[in-house]
């Protein structure tokens, strides 16, 4: 098998604008000041925190680590401000606790952080920081960038983890799936760990090799030992399994990473959705609703709004959804491409016009089976059904044997608004058999439309 164990531990009524930018502001300023005094409060600024070190895995540190690391490193470098290798990893860390806290202006720090790394050290000797550019293109969704860029880093040092890492991203991001995994063998080759590791099983999943993704990830939680990287490595297991509709396993697994990581976000979001799955909607609304507090992301703040739906609680819906649009001025004023994210939300709950344009930006982009997916629900949404069936099929095309019980509940709809009952009835049921809980608002609808087709045959 490609995965080994490393040879050593490592170490009611639409909210008012007011009111949307107070969440915002309040979910963000939560997290400037977790930098600030640490997630100890006056207990940090009495210990003073360590300095990050250059090898620490900032992207599987708990959120109180990363905030404590990123103080210790800030003080560190005030009083060593000609340290290459600190600016670089200063710049490493924000890029994750943007990704992490839903904070895009962190992006402007990293890039400065980067710049000043550049500056004292040439590109030529900088692996660390080329990589940590190519993370932050990466984390800006400017995926040719992030590919340039990593390829730059490694040419420096051909065995850098994040280089070899966000190289398996962008190739993923760009639709090269071919390419993705002959990346994720040559980071196997070169330096196997749990970000390879993960990587590798999602290309695996792309691929329709679900049982190899979850062998590869079961082998890497066995090579886990920090809590970072148990937490890390068991929410992808459990997202794995919540996707095939596995709902009591995924709930084993993202226990096992919020016991290894109590404050870990992805890990609460998943087992809100394992809740919800369940039906226990007072506990998936409670971990969600936490979520959203600690991470305002559009994928959270939708989940927490179609739940609110399907409980009838619109105006708390609308809330969420408007919550993703300041999210995303945000998010672009600091560099984000947000035409994904953007196409699905407004598809499914706002400005169908907005939806494909921003589904067409995507898609010239970068041609993935998710950009392909959305674009064919923004077509039918605005009523081009024949254009979208060819979307969704092409969608299909670009990763065969993959199957996702979103993209099969879109194709389903396409066909039933073209007439084609036979292949709408199976492709809403393959999407409830593989998943029924893959969206609260999504699964309703799929249960309607083939209950209604049921009846008209």
């Amino acid at each position: 098998m490609l995965v080994r164990k490393p040879r050593s531990a490592r170490p009611e009524g639409r909210p008012g604008r007011w009111r949307i930018a107070a969440v915002v502001a309040v979910a963000l300023g939560l997290t400037a000041g977790s930098v600030a005094s640490g997630a100890d409060g006056d207990a940090t600024r009495q210990r003073p925190a360590p300095a990050l070190a250059a090898a620490v895995p900032v992207e599987r540190l708990a959120a109180g680590d990363l905030a404590r690391g990123i103080a210790g490193l800030q003080r560190h470098l005030t009083d060593q401000p000609r340290d290459a290798t600190g600016w670089a990893t200063l710049g490493a860390a924000y890029v994750e606790q943007a990704r992490t806290s839903g904070d895009p202006t962190r992006y402007s720090q990293a890039e400065k952080a980067f710049g000043r790394s550049l500056g004292l050290r040439p590109a030529a000797r900088n692996d660390a920081a080329l990589a940590g550019r190519a993370a932050l293109a990466a984390a800006r969704h400017d995926f040719g960038a992030a590919l340039d860029l990593a390829d730059r880093a490694l040419r420096v040092n051909p065995y850098g983890e994040r280089a070899l890492a966000t190289r398996i991203d962008a190739l993923v991001e760009l639709g090269r799936y071919d390419a993705a995994l002959d990346a994720a063998r040559l980071a196997d080759r070169r330096r196997p760990g749990i970000p390879v590791f993960t990587r590798y099983a999602y290309v695996l999943e792309l691929r329709g090799d679900t049982g190899g993704a979850r062998r590869v990830l079961l082998r890497a939680l066995d090579s886990a030992y920090t809590p970072g990287d148990v937490a890390y490595v068991a929410t992808a297991l459990g997202r794995l399994a919540w996707s095939r509709g596995g709902f009591k396993e995924a709930a084993g697994h993202f226990a096992t990473a919020l016991r290894a990581d109590p404050g870990n976000v992805p890990a609460k979001e998943g087992r809100g959705r394992v809740h919800a799955a369940l039906g226990d909607t007072a506990r998936a609304v409670s971990d969600l609703e936490e979520v959203v507090r600690r991470s305002p992301l559009p994928g959270q703040l939708a989940a927490l709004g179609e739940l609110y739906e399907t409980l009838g609680r619109r105006d708390r819906a609308e809330e969420q959804y408007a919550l993703i649009g300041t999210w995303t001025r945000l998010a672009r004023a600091n560099g984000v491409a947000t035409d994904l994210e953007s196409a699905l939300v407004e598809a499914d709950h706002g400005d169908t016009g907005a939806a494909l344009k921003a589904a067409r930006a995507a898609w010239s982009q970068r041609r993935t089976v998710h950009t392909a997916d959305a674009l064919a629900w923004a077509l039918h949404r605005e009523g081009a059904h024949a254009e979208a069936l060819t979307y969704a099929k092409r969608a299909a095309a670009l990763s065969p044997g993959h199957r996702d019980a979103s993209f099969l509940h879109h194709r389903g709809m396409i066909e039933r608004a073209l007439g084609d009952t036979a292949a709408a009835r199976r492709d809403l049921r393959a999407a409830l058999a593989l998943n029924p809980a893959f969206s609260a608002t999504g699964a309703r609808e799929a249960r309607a439309a083939l209950s209604a087709l049921q009846g008209e045959s």
